[in-house]
């Protein structure tokens, strides 16, 4: 009886708190940790605020329109502060990109800003089409450190908080401008290769609802000529992610849908001179760490007899793929050391994935890997591809490297390596393509001895050092500074991770868990460039005309041309002792470079 009451007491207690305390439906969020909704999509974040406010209230009123530097950042809230200039005068080559930074700004709002280009022209009348010219919206992108930052680290960002960053570009019409802000455009001219040389001038028209506003182009293009991009000496290395761009997208990977975007998306890659295929032989090798997972495009498959098979569906479509894109020099397979030495097979008997852990130096891994590369060359032979083949190692301890790279070699001597890394001279002579990571690098002479045996050489950075580095936050120079220090160097190109390995939000948002915004990708979903991405074709542009006119300053008897070859390499030579990385300092040694490389261009060709 005793024991009734206890319960119905305790029943009626329970129904009061509940009566107190609602229960939550099924479903239902708590409002604290409901996002805040918006009344619409916003292509960018605008939460910033100027440092400097009053600096608005002495900005004349109405529209604003300049020509900058493209080697710095501005700030999308506050005065951008440069000596305003519309008058833009640069120096190409026949099949050269010249790219310019346009600025809009006014302390009021602004309604349907527009650009309306124009045909240059030269005095013998002909024409600079406006169809070689293109503008782009710069978006702003939020990052985990503040501009020119140098206290980055490999880890978790230090900041709380977010920093907007001028990046990404994207196709438009027109624009609305609120009050006190700026906004970027970025401005291309695609010199074509059969123009006559000469000076081409026009303008370009800017208008609002109530304003209009005039800038002058004057473009001198030189009688020389840049090779295609296919056919850049240059090897730019940038590792890709197939199957992100079917998971932003939300198709099914390698559908017809997926290969469109894919083509889309790497012609990019293909017109900045990339000329390295990223393949996977493993699931998930990189610690698991991205936001969509790198997975095997071999398919590793166990029989119920014990014996293996692999399925090369999706290598092959890629690689396919890549090469009618126009990226068909070298082919990257990843890679014998993956981490933890996890390898995912299928169970041919129960359908399942299963994970076999094969220390590098044990039996089972050299027994397997044996059978996989004996399968793996009788492909590659069969496509076509062997010679161009490389197997990838990167970041992986001396140890672990050399252990497998004997497993490699004992199968075939024919085996081309690849690995990124820190500089080691035991794996100088077993390397075929060695990527050192800035700052462990071996000397002149070494590079020198690797080129005299055919091996190929580069660098890479990723998010060590803070700098130089092409994250979101780095001031743009540094992006084609990086190529002036290939060049300088003795380097065949640069090396990074990644290309486009996405966050979740990376429009918007590119901030990484670990990582600083803008490590892990250069360009943008939609195939949309960034300002990071055209700084490094910049560099790499630089780089092609440097190794060109040094053959033809070689040959000259021209003593002016001798004398300008030295200054070119001079200064070259001064790049490789660079530590401060002042943006200023970056700066004026990339104008003294290239001003030494357009008077030898005029000098070769007078």
């Amino acid at each position: 009886m005793q024991m009734r009451k206890l319960v119905t007491m305790l029943c009626l207690s329970n129904a009061c708190f509940l009566c107190a305390f609602p229960q939550l439906q099924k479903g239902e969020i708590d409002i604290a940790n409901l996002p805040v909704a918006k009344d619409h999509y916003l292509s960018e974040y605008n939460f910033d605020h100027p440092v400097d406010s009053m600096r608005w209230l002495t900005e004349p009123a109405g529209l604003h329109v300049s020509f900058a530097s493209s080697d710095q950042h501005y700030f999308r809230t506050e005065v951008p502060g440069v000596k305003e200039n519309t008058d833009w005068q640069e120096t190409g080559w026949k099949g050269e990109r010249l790219n310019a930074m346009i600025l809009v700004w006014s302390p009021d709002s602004l309604s349907q800003v527009r650009f309306t280009l124009h045909n240059l022209f030269n005095s013998k009348g002909a024409i600079l089409s406006k169809s070689k010219i293109q503008i782009k919206l710069v978006r702003y992108v939020l990052s985990n450190y503040p501009y020119n930052a140098t206290n980055v680290t490999c880890d978790v960002s230090p900041n709380k908080n977010g920093y907007l960053m001028p990046d990404r570009l994207e196709d438009f019409e027109r624009f609305d401008l609120p009050g006190r802000t700026i906004r970027p455009v970025w401005l291309s001219i695609n010199l074509p290769q059969g123009i006559e040389a000469g000076v081409y001038q026009g303008t370009i028209d800017v208008n609002t609802e109530k304003s209009h506003f005039v800038l002058k182009v004057h473009i001198k293009i030189q009688n020389q000529s840049l090779p295609k991009p296919h056919e850049w000496q240059y090897r730019l290395d940038l590792w890709q992610n197939p199957w992100i761009i079917a998971w932003y997208n939300h198709v099914e990977p390698w559908s017809v849908e997926h290969k469109v975007l894919l083509k889309k998306h790497l012609k990019l890659y293909a017109d900045a001179g990339g000329k390295y295929i990223t393949t996977y032989a493993v699931h998930s090798p990189w610690w698991d760490n991205s936001y969509s997972i790198e997975e095997t495009m071999i398919e590793w498959v166990k029989q119920q007899n014990g014996s293996w098979k692999f399925d090369y569906n999706i290598f092959d479509q890629y690689v396919q793929l890549a090469m009618e894109t126009g990226i068909d020099k070298a082919i990257t397979i990843y890679t014998p050391v993956p981490w933890g030495n996890r390898f995912r097979y299928k169970d041919e008997k129960t359908g399942n994935y299963l994970y076999g852990v094969w220390p590098l130096g044990s039996t089972e891994f050299k027994n397997v890997w044996n059978v996989f590369l004996t399968d793996l060359r009788m492909h590659l032979q069969k496509k076509g591809w062997l010679e161009k083949t490389y197997l990838g190692i990167n970041e992986t301890t001396l140890e672990e490297t050399m252990a497998a790279i004997k497993v490699i070699k004992e199968h075939s001597q024919k085996w081309k390596i690849t690995y990124a890394g820190n500089w080691h001279h035991e794996l100088d002579g077993l390397l075929n393509d060695y990527s050192f990571l800035y700052g462990y690098e071996p000397t002149a002479d070494t590079l020198k001895a690797r080129e005299a045996r055919g091996a190929t050489s580069t660098f890479y950075v990723c998010c060590n050092p803070p700098k130089p580095n092409d994250f979101l936050f780095s001031p743009p120079a540094e992006g084609r500074w990086l190529s002036w220090y290939s060049a300088a160097r003795g380097y065949n190109g640069f090396l990074r991770w990644a290309y486009d390995a996405w966050p979740a939000d990376p429009s918007r948002d590119a901030r990484h868990t670990l990582w600083p915004a803008g490590d892990c990708f250069l360009v943008y979903p939609s195939g949309n460039s960034s300002l990071r991405f055209e700084k490094l074709k910049e560099g790499i542009e630089d780089y092609e005309k440097i190794m060109i006119l040094r053959q033809m300053a070689i040959k000259s008897t021209n003593e002016k041309v001798k004398e300008l070859l030295a200054e070119l390499n001079t200064h070259l030579h001064s790049l490789i002792s660079e530590h401060d990385f002042d943006t200023e300092k970056i700066m004026t040694e990339l104008d003294k470079g290239r001003t030494i490389i357009n008077r030898l261009s005029d000098e070769i060709n007078r």
